[in-house]
């Protein structure tokens, strides 16, 4: 499977100049390309073909008003085609139902907050042995190497985020030698507010809460670049010090995932988890809350760290009724308020909570052997017998304007 590294890169004033450079061509290339096939399709001609656009760009390099276009990489300029290739595909498969919903490419603005450029294999960029990055046109990019890469990269990005930091994202290939030894347990999980999760074992993770924790610094720094002139530097600035205490929350948050995430793979084998419907939630009132935790990102780990270290990953339907269902004896009794944090079982007596029962039933949708002594239920009063038994229908699982390159 192919994974991403990422690593932090300090470029000094020239290298900063020549990216800012790199940036805005390939910006330039997305844009008049995106430029040509909107205008096909205005007259109604046929699509304009990703050779055809190759062509225009390299003829459009030749001309006085994009002549500049020869100054940075010509790798990065084809990969920003690639790019809006991409774009067009993701837009042409949602129409047709292959994939979430999608909008039509949309044409790029310097003032974006994230900026990007890729350089492929045949760009001739390299790791010195000194350590640094050299990339062709830019110069030896110094990185802070936190690991150490497992194979030779195929690809590497450069980002630059809404912080002003730079990152280099390199793509490489793992092996199949990474597989954990087999363990015993398997959990499922329920994801929450009040606690980031809970376990079919019982166990309740507290939620950390970063963007909570961090309002009252965030409020003061917005309400600092809200004082400031538009258009000014110390607006900037200003901009610059909010981006940067949103992305201490964003490096907390992912951090915490990622260790979460970590520790629950290399001690589960099976791990069964819930489709949230995350975009419906951040509509309601708790879109904060909901934001704040980070489920999507958080779910995503565990996919591919359960497919990277030979674990199993199972994901149910959103439907499932793990809440309103007794992991005991399997009684649906129907839906419950959010304060309601313990309920009796009105078929078995148990006492249960209302987290731990719904991992339970997670796990037990998810086809799991998780036993129920783990859903810390205490037993109530027993019912009287009655005249006639009958049976409860279990639930079913469900697994889940300028000129361009359109010069003729």
């Amino acid at each position: 499977m192919q994974l991403r590294y990422g690593f932090r890169l300090y470029p000094n004033g020239s290298q900063r100049s020549a990216l800012a450079r790199s940036f805005g061509c390939a910006r330039v290339v997305f844009n008049d390309a995106l430029r040509v096939r909107e205008d096909a399709r205005a007259a109604g001609l046929s699509f304009v073909t990703s050779g055809e656009l190759s062509k225009r760009l390299t003829a459009s390099k030749k001309t006085p008003e994009r002549a500049w276009l020869g100054e940075v990489s010509s790798v990065i300029l084809q990969q920003s085609l690639r790019d809006l290739d991409t774009a067009y595909r993701n837009f042409f498969d949602a129409l047709k139902g292959k994939r979430s919903r999608r909008g039509a490419p949309r044409y790029k603005s310097r003032k974006d907050n994230r900026q990007a450029i890729r350089f492929t294999a045949n760009a001739g960029w390299k790791i010195t042995p000194g350590g640094k990055l050299r990339l062709p046109k830019i110069g030896d990019v110094g990185v802070k190497w936190s690991r150490s890469l497992p194979c030779v990269p195929s690809t590497v990005t450069v980002i630059k985020d809404a912080a002003g930091r730079y990152f280099a994202s390199f793509v490489v290939e793992t092996e199949p030698s990474e597989v954990l030894p087999e363990t015993t347990p398997e959990v499922g999980i329920d994801l929450g507010l009040s606690h980031f999760a809970i376990l079919s074992d019982g166990t309740k993770i507290d939620s950390p809460r970063f963007l909570r924790r961090a309002e009252k610094k965030l409020k003061k720094a917005q309400q600092s670049l809200s004082q400031k002139a538009k258009g000014s530097s110390n607006r900037g600035k200003a901009r610059l010090k909010v981006a940067r205490a949103h992305a201490r929350v964003a490096d907390a948050r992912r951090d915490f995932h990622h260790q979460l995430s970590t520790k629950l793979i290399r001690e589960n084998q099976a791990i069964a988890v819930e489709d949230l419907a995350v975009k419906g939630l951040a509509r309601t009132k708790l879109a904060k809350s909901v934001h704040d935790a980070g489920w999507s990102q958080f779910v995503a780990m565990l996919e591919y760290k359960a497919a990277r270290y030979g674990r199993t990953f199972l994901r149910i339907g959103r439907f499932e009724p793990t809440s309103q269902t007794c992991s005991q004896c399997r009684v649906k009794e129907g839906p419950k308020p959010l304060h309601v944090r313990t309920w009796d079982c009105g078929a078995c007596g148990a006492v249960l909570d209302r987290d731990i029962n719904a991992a339970v039933n997670v796990a037990k949708a998810a086809g799991l052997a998780v036993s129920a002594c783990g859903a810390r239920v205490r037993p109530g009063l027993v019912p009287a017998q009655r005249d006639e038994t009958g049976t409860h229908p279990k639930p079913r699982p469900t697994l889940a304007r300028q000129a361009g390159i359109a010069l003729q």
